[in-house]
């Protein structure tokens, strides 16, 4: 991707592209500062328009000239942050850096608006009498509470702080983010000989090179800061220094010191989110964000983790007496450290299950895992996948399928982004590059999984690990999410829904992947083609509960620190890597296990405000994935066309069209309790008797 030439922008030009997909090979990365600076001036353009009307507000005037606007910034804006996520540069970046607190500016200007509130303000009190469709309704409380708390009802000089507290938290977080990535950029393990690459699988030596290979070092091979390259050389090498030096430098990315450290960041960003709470009249950030949240409240966010820490914490202190016997069994004289837990756990794993990764990874190619995932959404939904070449894309390891319906039309595309590469930042995410709609025509979505999984050389298949082959359904799940939305405004298509109600569709979506019924279909050795053994699979599935005592302590551990820095009613002078030990300390953390994600890059908190006092969500969606997926083996039968159809209008195409506990009640009947959760992550067992 070059510097603009003078020809026409095409950005801001009609897309003649096969389903109007964004023309990736005609864009450059002088076109965004004029196209971003165009749209801008033309949303402004119609906002004013909206705001200074003469005509008595009406849903139409108001609420839907509101969701038609701004259409050529959204589509600008989706593409960008798609391309600055998962293919970015230097130049991209620096675009970045300058368009994210200007669109700050100007979203807060939009829901800041004195006279636009008005308009809103007016619908939302006569909403009895407008008779408004249950999803109408549904979209007008949700401008009615944007509005709200973006505290277009305070006085100005109160808007006037929380425009410049947006303006700046967006240029804290593009910074927080793109430290991360020059951290982990900057970061290579050179494995030098057959020493260095002790214990580890062939897939992870082959990724090593292709590493290395990416980076300009090619006949070498390289451990990168990629959780895909790190997690498995923790579990497999035998090179305990080499371990604690890979541990350590992924620990420590935005920690670092130097003009990459995040901790000041962080301190600046809690401070300004508390000050914004203050102003909008709640006591700390976590109020104000929960209050926005099925939960509602910090202290439920606390039961809820609370109760789950506990009976974790537990779990995985005894699985810590297991792994320090090993190491003793061993002949070893040190104490169980972080960057041995699994090095152990998979030793541990073996010697309770007989089963260890090595065994399963050769059943796991991504391509079938790929196919199991389409398979699944056929047997539920009846949509059908189908590749499609002449779609332009940002990368060539990119791959796009056209989705069909069950009535054979077409419902959307969907684009896979598989591999890890030095552009992309890490983790694992999906977006849209087009929501569905129905507002200005029958509009498909177009929806992106990205991944970062080790690309295989050689032309031999991609293997995954067993949590990646879940994750990969994970976050097909929420492309279902907006792949099936069925609703007519874009404020509510897809994903756009409360956070803790989100991560249903993608956590419920994993059960598929754990049930043999897919596994025996699809789980196929690379090289024979051959299903697993059946006694492999009763192995592997009866695991699929150990170490669930250093999983969710890791993750709780994250979701509480999250929790806390937000429920801090003002942060001046924090001292984030003291708070972040402190708070700790004070649950009883192990010093064997570490957070999932650190403070300083813990990016969905601090690079943007999606999840920020919310990460605990995935815990909250997991009581109800976890119930919902029990309506299906009540049935006896995973994929029952009655429930089928009901988990699609309730949960999968209806979006953020209802409140998210009518949509759960409509699906299941009631509402769940946590029982079905504890009993997947093997807890129940920790619980005192009589206790659900």
């Amino acid at each position: 991707m070059s510097h603009a030439s003078s020809a026409p922008n095409p950005l801001l030009a009609g897309w003649a592209t096969p389903f109007e997909v964004p023309p990736f090979g005609e864009i450059e990365v002088g076109h965004f500062a004029p196209a971003f600076e165009q749209a801008l001036a033309g949303h402004r353009v119609e906002i004013a328009a909206v705001a200074g009307s003469a005509e008595v507000p009406t849903f139409a005037n108001t609420i839907e000239a509101l969701e038609r606007a701004g259409r050529t910034l959204g589509r600008i804006s989706d593409m960008f942050s798609n391309l600055a996520s998962a293919n970015t540069s230097e130049e991209i970046e620096a675009v970045e850096r300058d368009i994210s607190p200007k669109l700050a500016v100007h979203f807060s200007r939009l829901y800041l608006d004195e006279a636009l509130f008005r308009r809103v303000d007016d619908l939302f009190r006569r909403r009895q009498t407008l008779d408004l469709s249950a999803e109408q309704a549904r979209v007008l409380e949700r401008y009615h509470t944007a509005f709200r708390r973006a505290g277009a009802h305070l006085p100005r000089e109160a808007k006037e702080r929380l425009a410049a507290i947006s303006e700046r938290l967006a240029s804290l977080g593009t910074l927080f983010r793109q430290n991360i990535l020059a951290d982990e950029q900057d970061y290579t393990l050179v494995l030098q000989g057959e020493d260095d690459l002790a214990g580890l699988p062939d897939d992870l030596r082959a990724a090593a090179r292709e590493a290395a290979e990416a980076r300009g070092m090619p006949g070498q091979a390289v451990i990168t800061l990629s959780r895909s390259n790190v997690e498995p050389f923790l579990q497999f090498s035998t090179r305990r220094d080499l371990r604690e030096k890979v541990f350590r430098a992924f620990i420590a990315r935005g920690d670092r010191g130097g003009e990459t450290d995040n901790k000041a960041l962080i301190a600046e960003i809690v401070a300004l989110r508390a000050e914004r709470a203050r102003l909008l009249g709640y006591p700390s950030f976590a109020h104000f964000r929960l209050d926005d949240c099925m939960a509602k409240t910090p202290q439920a966010v606390r039961d809820l983790l609370g109760e789950v820490w506990r009976l974790a914490r537990e779990r995985a202190l005894l699985d810590r007496e297991a792994l320090q016997k090993l190491i003793q069994e061993e002949g070893g004289n040190f104490r169980l450290a972080p960057w041995d837990w699994r090095y152990y756990a998979e030793k541990l794993r073996k010697a309770r299950h007989d089963v260890d990764e090595s065994q399963i990874k050769p059943y796991l190619q991504l391509d079938r895992v790929i196919e199991a995932a389409f398979y699944t959404a056929t047997q539920l939904f009846g949509l059908s996948f189908h590749r499609r070449d002449d779609v332009q894309v940002w990368h060539p390891d990119v791959r796009v399928w056209e989705v069909k319906g069950p009535d054979g039309r077409h419902a959307g595309l969907f684009f896979g982004d598989y591999y890890a590469r030095p552009s992309k930042h890490g983790g694992a995410w999906m977006t849209t590059l087009r929501d569905q709609e129905r507002l200005c025509g029958d509009v498909h979505p177009l929806v992106v999984n990205i991944m970062n999984f080790n690309k295989a050389t050689d032309g031999a298949p991609s293997l995954l690990s067993y949590d990646d082959a879940r994750t990969l359904f994970h976050e097909f799940g929420h492309a279902l999410h907006a792949l099936l939305s069925d609703v007519t405004y874009p404020v509510v298509s897809g994903t756009s829904v409360l956070t803790d109600w989100v991560e249903l569709p993608s956590q419920l979506y994993e059960h598929w992947f754990e049930r043999p019924e897919v596994l025996r279909r699809f789980a196929l050795h690379y090289k024979t083609g051959e299903p697993m053994p059946e006694d492999l699979l009763r192995r592997v599935l009866a695991a699929r509960t150990f170490n669930q005592g250093f999983a969710t302590v890791e993750y709780v551990a994250s979701a509480l620190v999250d929790l806390e820095f937000h429920s801090l009613p003002q942060a001046d002078r924090l001292d984030v890597a003291d708070f972040e030990a402190k708070t700790l300390a004070q649950i009883g953390m192990p010093e064997e296990i570490a957070m999932r994600h650190r403070s300083p890059h813990f990016e969905h908190v601090f690079a943007s405000g999606g999840y920020a006092s919310a990460y605990y969500s995935y815990m909250w969606s997991e009581v109800l994935d976890a119930d919902a997926f029990r309506a299906f083996e009540e049935k006896g039968d995973i994929f029952d066309p009655a429930t089928a159809r009901k988990l699609r209008d309730h949960v999968y195409a209806a979006g953020g069209s209802r409140d998210p506990e009518t949509l759960y009640i409509a699906f299941r009947g009631r509402l769940p309790t946590p029982d079905a959760l504890l009993a997947r992550r093997g807890l129940a067992e920790f619980m005192p008797a009589g206790e659900t």
